[in-house]
């Protein structure tokens, strides 16, 4: 049976262990609601129940966890170990990917977690929040920046090279830049949640490429 054509939904997860260290996060998939899931791995293996960080709900789940796992892999050895779905992240950076994974998808429903329960918003504020259309994700094409360009990553000076519309090359491997910042950052610029926003980082001819984008969109509003 082809993966690409399954309907039934199920659920990439992202898990977190109070007995981990806090940059250790598990990340699977199931066909079954991920509160079930996480109970099967409450075993004798780690000593304190695992507890849900995030779900994004598709019928790509499988295929979504590949590629989560594939662009974990390529920000450098990340994995605890080679056969298993623990790895070296923080929830943060790991729900930055799972996000970026999502806008892909025309079925994707991200919900995130607290002490094991779905966070609902309540307040008309949170209503609003939630219902403000997302700013699209950073594409070179949107700024016309072409592939092979030069870039620079500002808070360590180090030179990367534009490989497509949403990734740079830096020493032979392949990122997209909010990873990249989240993996290359400085220990003294980090901030708490080691969440990005990457256009915010990289200067392309000396201007922040968040600044590029925001002339671009004023002058179409113009």
């Amino acid at each position: 049976m082809n993966n690409q054509n399954r309907t039934t939904q199920g659920w990439v997860y992202i898990l977190t262990n109070p007995s981990f260290r806090e940059d250790w996060v598990k990340i699977g998939k199931s066909s079954r609601p991920v509160d079930i899931r996480s109970k099967e791995l409450d075993n004798t293996a780690v000593p304190l129940p695992f507890e849900i960080y995030a779900t994004l709900k598709t019928a790509k789940y499988e295929i979504v966890e590949r590629k989560i796992h594939k662009a974990i892999d390529r920000l450098t050895d990340l994995r605890i170990r080679q056969n298993r779905e623990f790895f070296n992240i923080k929830p943060e950076l790991a729900l930055e990917i799972l996000t970026d994974e999502a806008t892909l998808l025309d079925d994707a429903e991200i919900v995130r977690y607290k002490d094991n329960r779905p966070i609902v918003h309540n307040s008309q504020e949170d209503v609003c929040e939630r219902e403000r259309p997302r700013r699209a994700r950073f594409k070179f094409s949107m700024v016309n920046i072409p592939i092979g360009s030069k870039l620079v990553f500002v808070p360590t000076g180090v030179e990367v090279k534009v490989a497509g519309d949403d990734q740079i090359e830096y020493e032979g491997r392949i990122y997209k830049l909010s990873p990249f910042v989240g993996t290359f950052m400085p220990e003294d610029h980090r901030n708490t949640s080691g969440a990005y926003q990457g256009a915010k980082y990289f200067s392309y001819n000396g201007k922040i490429l968040d600044d590029l984008r925001r002339d671009m969109e004023e002058s179409f509003a113009d």
